[in-house]
């Protein structure tokens, strides 16, 4: 097992590309060629973390947060950020970090709280946008099939629950080899007409290279006719937070309780409770506030989520109940879905998970 593997699989499910633009998210510390052993999953990586990991014999750490966020130009050991790098360069750890991609899918961690919580109907609370685009190539009529189950292979077709999607459309091209061209079809200096079929494919981004390198493969053409557009369309299965239903409504106080019971909480910050059932639930794992709107527009009764400023409780505006249940306690279980998801695909690879409570924040009661 090599950590280029881990990370291939993890990415195939939270692409990197699907994190945010202040993120840091991928292989912070350590060779990806490296063999691994055995992997310590977090949920933030910090110098006892490290300790842990050497304890325990484990050479990779897989966390959901960054230990570096952004650049730094000195490591002599000032802060804990500088102090958990070197010390995991020093005992050859590698350190990985999967944050705002994995927050970012249906499955995550907005998906993961919902599910403690027991909701159905689950959807994507925002979709994100600009992660889709068209491909269109003209191939000859004999070569149709070949061409087009190679994009398929390729993971070109994928739309949401189906995939081998495709438009086709008949036509005729036109063309004239040059001197030089060593044309399929056509002698130098003769245009050609040529029966052909118009493919039309939906990829995600992160996919284009992979499906260009198939598509011309499979194309018999020394020069391929395609053009690649770029799609404004909403992915239903990419984007922030969750929404879903809970099985049956029921008080808003009772929903309170069972949310301090399922996610083991000591205190909830909310606003007022409205007098009204929950039926609809909006979540989002850590500081989700700017998906207040979504939730509103989404038609929950309530929006768990962390880090709320004193101020930001008034925009609720007695339309939705605000929970705020702490950062840590909204992404805990984020590292049982790392758990899961790794031994699922790789069930003799050993994975543990930190006994280490990384959360900075103590409660005096």
């Amino acid at each position: 097992m090599k950590i280029k593997d881990i990370i291939q699989y993890l990415e195939e499910i939270a692409p990197s590309n699907y994190q945010e633009s202040y993120d840091n998210s991928g292989l912070i510390v350590g060779d990806a060629n490296r063999e691994v052993k055995q992997a310590l999953i977090s949920l933030d990586c910090t110098e006892e973390v490290v300790e842990e990991a050497i304890r325990k014999g484990c050479d990779l750490i897989i966390s959901h947060h960054p230990i570096v966020f952004s650049g730094m130009k000195q490591f002599n050991g000032k802060n804990y950020v500088e102090r958990t790098v070197i010390k995991a360069i020093k005992h050859d750890i590698a350190l990985y970090a999967i944050h705002t991609n994995l927050d970012n899918v249906m499955g995550g961690v907005s998906s993961k709280m919902a599910d403690i919580l027991g909701l159905e109907n689950q959807a994507i609370l925002r979709p994100k946008k600009g992660l889709l685009k068209k491909l269109v190539v003209y191939v000859p009529r004999a070569n149709v099939e070949e061409v087009r189950s190679a994009l398929f292979e390729a993971g070109a077709g994928a739309i949401g629950d189906y995939d081998q999607c495709s438009y086709n459309t008949a036509g005729y091209g036109t063309f004239r080899p040059l001197d030089g061209a060593n044309p399929t079809i056509g002698e130098v200096g003769s245009q050609e007409r040529v029966e052909e079929t118009k493919i039309e494919v939906i990829f995600p981004v992160q996919l284009e290279r992979k499906i260009l390198v198939a598509m011309l493969s499979a194309h018999p053409y020394e020069e391929v006719a395609y053009h690649i557009v770029s799609l404004d369309n909403n992915i239903s299965y990419v984007g922030s937070g969750a929404i879903g239903n809970l099985k049956e409504p029921m008080p808003a106080d009772m929903f309170l309780r069972l949310l301090k019971e399922k996610f083991n909480l000591q205190v909830i910050r909310h606003t007022d409770l409205l007098s009204k059932n929950i039926s609809r639930v909006a979540l989002c794992g850590g500081a989700g506030g700017f998906l207040l709107g979504d939730a509103k527009r989404s038609g929950a009764d309530i929006f768990i989520t962390a880090d709320y400023k004193y101020h930001e409780f008034f925009d609720a505006e007695g339309e939705i109940i605000i929970a705020d249940i702490g950062h840590f306690e909204s992404e805990q279980f984020t590292q049982e879905l790392l758990l899961d998801i790794i031994t699922k695909k790789f069930a003799n690879f050993a994975v543990l998970l930190t006994e280490i409570d990384t959360n900075p924040i103590k409660y005096y009661s």
